[in-house]
This record gives C-alpha cells, sequence and structure tokens, in this order.
C-alpha cells in the first residue's frame, strides 16, 4: 500500500481517487483553498460528489487544503496535481513545502503557457518554480489520453498515456494505478504528451462548431442530420495540425496519433465543454457573446489557452501551416465570427 494525495478535487481530481482507491492505497483528496465548500459538501454527504453525480470511495480521505498537516504531507510516493491551470505557481510554492526526492508528481492538469516569449508546457513551469524553491531534480510525469472524470469515475474502460523522460519512472507510477478498467501506456515524449493533450482544448472546439460550418447555404435541418462529413474533415485536419504544432514545439510529430493527440481529440469533440462553446461559435455566435449568454460561468479549457498563447500565434504562426489553430484563435481573441476557408 503506497500514500497518494490528489490535490484538486474538482471532476478529475476526484475520479483519479477511484482507481487509487481500488488498488488499496491510503489516498487523500484535498482540495485547494478555493474548494472549502465543495470539501464540506462531500464529507456531509458520505463522500458523495455533487458535480462527478457518484459516491467516491470510503477508502478516499477528503480534506480541506488548510488539513493537510505535516504528518498527511510526510512520506508521499504519488502526488497528483489536479488543480486548473490557473493555480499552477499556488501549488508550486505548496509542493516546494513538503516535497522529498521519494515523491513522484503526476500532472493532471493541462495546458501551455508563455513565459520569456517562449513557449513553456506546465510540466517545465512547475519545474522551474521548485528549482527556484532549491529543489533541483523534481520528478515530474504528465498524463494525457481520452478519460473523461465522469467515465472514469463510473468505472468505464479507459486508456490514458504516462509521459516522462524517463520510461522507468512513469512505468512505476503505472503500477501503482492502473486497474482493470483504467489502462495506462508509457511514452519519454512529455512534451509531446502535453502540447497535445494542451491543444487538443482549443481543436475540439472547431470540432464542435461542425454542424454550423458544414454548409453556408443549406437549412439547419439538413444541416444537423448530415454534418458528420464536415466533422470527420475537421478532425484529420486538427490532427495534422497538432503533429505539426508538436513538432513546433519540440516534441515527437508521432504522439499527435496516439492517445494524448487522437484519442483526446476524439473524447473531448464528441461532448464537454470546449466542444459546447464550439457549437455556439458555429452557430454564427461571437465569442462574447457566446460566453456571456450560455457559458456565463463556466470554465472552458480551450478558451483559456487560447487567450494566453493566442497572441503569440497570431504573431509567429503561418496560416497555410495552421489555418485551423489561426481561425479559432482569432474567434476568442479578436472576437471574430468562426470561419473555415474549405
Amino acid at each position: 500500500m503506497k500514500k497518494i494525495i490528489i490535490i484538486g478535487a474538482g471532476a478529475m481530481g476526484s475520479a483519479f481517487s477511484i482507481p487509487c482507491a481500488d488498488k488499496l492505497h491510503e489516498v487523500f483528496l484535498v482540495g485547494s483553498f478555493l474548494e472549502d465548500k465543495l470539501i464540506e459538501e462531500i464529507n456531509k454527504s458520505n463522500n458523495y460528489h455533487p458535480v462527478l453525480k457518484c459516491q467516491l470511495p470510503k477508502k478516499v480521505n477528503v480534506i480541506k487544503f488548510s488539513e493537510f498537516d505535516n504528518q498527511i504531507s510526510r512520506n508521499i510516493d504519488l502526488l497528483v496535481v489536479g488543480v486548473s491551470s490557473k493555480g499552477i505557481d499556488w501549488i508550486g510554492e505548496e509542493i516546494s513545502k513538503f516535497y522529498s526526492d521519494k515523491t513522484n508528481i503526476l500532472l493532471l492538469t493541462k495546458g501551455l503557457t508563455i513565459i520569456n516569449n517562449q513557449f513553456e508546457t506546465l510540466a517545465e513551469k512547475l519545474k522551474k518554480i521548485l528549482n527556484q524553491k532549491g529543489i533541483n531534480n523534481p520528478k515530474i510525469s504528465a498524463v494525457g489520453g481520452p478519460c473523461l472524470a465522469n467515465g472514469l469515475a463510473n468505472r468505464i474502460n479507459s486508456s490514458v498515456v504516462l509521459a516522462n523522460e524517463n520510461i522507468n519512472l512513469v512505468k512505476e507510477i503505472g503500477k501503482l494505478i492502473s486497474t482493470e478498467y483504467y489502462s495506462t501506456e508509457y511514452s519519454d515524449d512529455i512534451i509531446g504528451v502535453e502540447v497535445c493533450a494542451a491543444s487538443k482544448n482549443i481543436y475540439s472546439m472547431l470540432i464542435g462548431a461542425s454542424e454550423g460550418l458544414s454548409s453556408k447555404l443549406l437549412s439547419d435541418e439538413i444541416k444537423n442530420k448530415y454534418y458528420l462529413n464536415t466533422a470527420a474533415s475537421l478532425a484529420y485536419k486538427a490532427v495534422s495540425e497538432m503533429k505539426n504544432l508538436t513538432k513546433k514545439l519540440n516534441g515527437k510529430p508521432e504522439t499527435a496519433y496516439g492517445l494524448a493527440g487522437l484519442g483526446d481529440l476524439y473524447v473531448s469533440s464528441a461532448g464537454g465543454r470546449n466542444s459546447r462553446m464550439g457549437y455556439y461559435l458555429g452557430q454564427g455566435h461571437l465569442f462574447k457573446e457566446a460566453k456571456e449568454k450560455f457559458m456565463k460561468d463556466v470554465t472552458v479549457e480551450g478558451v483559456d489557452l487560447a487567450l494566453a498563447i493566442g497572441p503569440k500565434i497570431i504573431k509567429e504562426f503561418d496560416k497555410n501551416e495552421f489555418p485551423l489553430l489561426l481561425s479559432v484563435i482569432g474567434c476568442i481573441c479578436k472576437n471574430e465570427k468562426l470561419e473555415i476557408s474549405w
């Protein structure tokens, strides 16, 4: 039995606690400093999670961050980061207070950032934060793949890829968390896995828009019935761009065809917040109108990523190489109508 700490009690962090508990580990699900009310609600309802709408195993210890004391933070075998991308600075600061060489860190959080005018993955950002705190070689791995939180929470068969330059390290993690329904593959391309896992959030908005983009002339009824031709074409083109983007950011292009790329793009396009936003954009709504009218208080990861990296992409990327990416980013960052050159 190992000690697994998951920080971030949102949908994915909480769902991830289930295979960990099923493997009979000592599991703590720790809310971020923003999640006290959620933690109280889960504890009052006997570990029922209101977002996942399911019961977490009794073996999962659900606590507030203020209860994450020195005793709990000792001898951690696996530390799972499930906070939002905006919380990486905060969690890096907190991890530095208790990190030990024994601890493996696994990032569930997906995103890209820009530091000193350079693209960086969240693993690179977290590593730099810890380096600044005197932690020289933190063991940080990333996860990607087609695994929606609600499916995992209900023990639906799912596959992910764990990535670290040291592939033996992620194989160790895989042994801790793999179950009959949660399958793990391994990659030494942590940059490629992170780039694909993040960028698919933008591309899934585009595929979500495929019904509206399927024709400028036909009726809504016809487009609703037959838009899958357009969706499939956009999926193919999206994966091709993801391959180019991965290569441009120093990952391995073939990673785009694996679980973190094609696999995650498929499941994210089939449903979820990104594809829902894409649907509204495809119907002709401008981004600001769609966000205010339909998704005002909803976090859309693809939107957050587009706003974070969009200005640099607009300035530096070639339209001929990344036409889809630039179309979506222009739609978000410039509040332009979403249009694709067919």
